[in-house]
């Protein structure tokens, strides 16, 4: 019954500072008197799609949903401050499912201090679906957008990119903390998450900022699960198309000045690799070059939801 799972979830849900009042009225009240700027982020996932529930169970899709957040505020180096989940849950073993879910988003939750205030369940018979919105505090620089990358800017990334599938696109840890020190220590001019593909990702950045980009393939940072989902599927496709295009990496994608990418390059403030892939060009597109020199067009094979 739905009040059982209120009721449960209600005992598990931690105290939080921000949170006036939360789980169990209409609408939950929050603390937000310092913040100046709130940026606000929501994602639906639905199993079938985002995740195989029966494959990796309730509390690894409960994270995904929440940590998918997460990188959205990353990308536009926002700190993190509450959530509200809504859930449409099977209605055979509803009750477990549910308060599984958010066991798998609590330990996230409290990692980077995201009040859970509160939310809506619902059962049908349809598979499970979470949405889940976001807010946060911009910091004082402002937010990381889309739209401000320039010609001349350097392509930074940070992280390994490829392979997601095989485990990566469940488990990772999204860039908020990077994305923060970064911010505060360097001058960015742009950033986006890579959810859809280095890609397909990259050409929205640069549709927003009104310029192009050259990818230097030979920089692309592969991982060692590109390789592994190449020789699986033996298609030939190679790693490096899967660093491309083949999303839920959840890294960053920077646009950052010639001299503050050289300097973060050299300096590595991070505790995850972060490199210099290509510049910001003036002309529209994407284009990719590489040892063997010349530039060609290069078209983005991302992920994409498709509508009849």
């Amino acid at each position: 019954m739905e009040a059982e799972l209120i009721a449960e979830l209600r005992r598990r849900i931690p105290p939080h500072p921000l949170v006036r009042l939360g789980p169990g009225d209409d609408a939950a009240v929050l603390r937000l008197a310092e913040v100046d700027d709130c940026a606000v982020t929501v994602d639906l996932l639905t199993d079938g799609v985002d995740f195989r529930l029966a494959e990796v169970g309730p509390r690894r899709a409960g994270r995904k949903a929440l940590a998918a957040n997460l990188s959205d505020l990353a990308a536009m180096a926002a700190r993190p401050l509450a959530a509200v989940v809504a859930v449409a849950l099977p209605r055979r073993d509803g009750l477990r499912l549910g308060v599984e879910l958010f066991e798998g988003m609590l330990p996230l939750a409290e990692q980077f201090s995201v009040a859970i205030a509160g939310g809506d369940t619902n059962s049908w018979d349809g598979p499970l679906a979470v949405s889940i919105t976001l807010l946060g505090a911009v910091t004082p620089r402002g937010p990381l957008r889309r739209g401000g990358a320039r010609p001349g800017d350097r392509i930074l990334v940070t992280g390994m990119l490829g392979g997601s599938i095989l485990g990566h696109h469940l488990d990772f840890t999204p860039r908020v903390d990077e994305a923060l020190l970064l911010a505060e220590r360097y001058e960015l001019h742009a950033g986006i998450d890579i959810s859809d593909g280095l890609s397909v990702d990259l050409g929205h950045l640069v549709e927003e900022s009104g310029c192009g980009a050259v990818l230097d393939l030979d920089a692309v940072p592969v991982t060692a699960a590109a390789e592994e989902l190449a020789r699986r599927l033996d298609d030939g496709s190679t790693a490096l198309d899967h660093a491309l295009d083949d999303g839920e990496d959840f890294e960053l994608i920077l646009a950052v000045p010639p001299a503050e990418a050289r300097r973060i390059v050299a300096e590595h403030p991070l505790d995850v690799p972060i490199s210099d892939v290509g510049e910001f060009v003036a002309e529209p597109g994407l284009w990719q070059t590489d040892r063997a020199g010349g530039r060609r067009k290069l078209i983005p094979r991302g992920w994409q939801h498709e509508f009849d």
